[in-house]
């Protein structure tokens, strides 16, 4: 079915997925562009943490949890190994390499999996199950939503608003 204006049912939908396309690899100079991704990156990697170890809590799904002679290994480590990783490319200085998508992903990935074990770091003990735990999912959610907002979205926003006004002519599309 068409829509009154004669387009298509899903015209503006994939416009608007042309002019988010746009407006992020055209509009957001390389700094913007490695902040929206690490946060990205970030927050997935965060939700997706927490839903993973509550499954391996509950005894579902295919994950376990990783110990080496008995010790568990935290997921913090791993995050330690990519901010490692991320270091040494940002220490090499080659700035291709540096505002390489995958590094600002190795970033925000590394960070999630280090911030989502923060009330372990804090007290150095393991209180991921217990009322003290809360505190990595309060530490989390606050720089999802405050960097996220502040980094990325309102540039990435500004940005696409400005695309879609130029697009309709200076008027808001219908």
């Amino acid at each position: 079915m068409s829509e009154p204006t004669g387009r298509p049912h899903g015209h503006h939908r994939l416009t608007a997925v042309t002019d988010l396309h746009a407006a992020y690899t055209q509009d957001l100079d390389p700094s913007q562009r490695s902040a929206l991704t690490s946060w990205l990156a970030f927050t997935a990697t965060f939700a997706g943490v927490r839903m993973i170890t509550y499954s391996i809590r509950a005894g579902r799904g295919p994950f376990r949890n990783l110990s080496v002679g008995g010790e568990h290994l935290h997921h913090y480590i791993w995050g330690i190994l990519g901010l490692t990783a991320v270091g040494a490319v940002a220490v090499r200085g080659d700035r291709t390499a540096v505002q390489h998508p995958l590094v600002a992903t190795a970033y925000g990935s590394s960070l999630g999996l280090i911030v989502d074990e923060f009330a372990l770091l804090l007290d150095l003990k393991d209180v991921y199950w217990e009322r003290q735990g809360r505190l990595s999912v309060d530490v989390g959610t606050v720089a999802i939503g405050g960097s996220g907002v502040y980094f990325t979205a309102i540039p990435l926003a500004r940005q696409f608003t400005r695309r879609r006004r130029r697009r309709s002519g200076g008027h808001r599309p219908v």
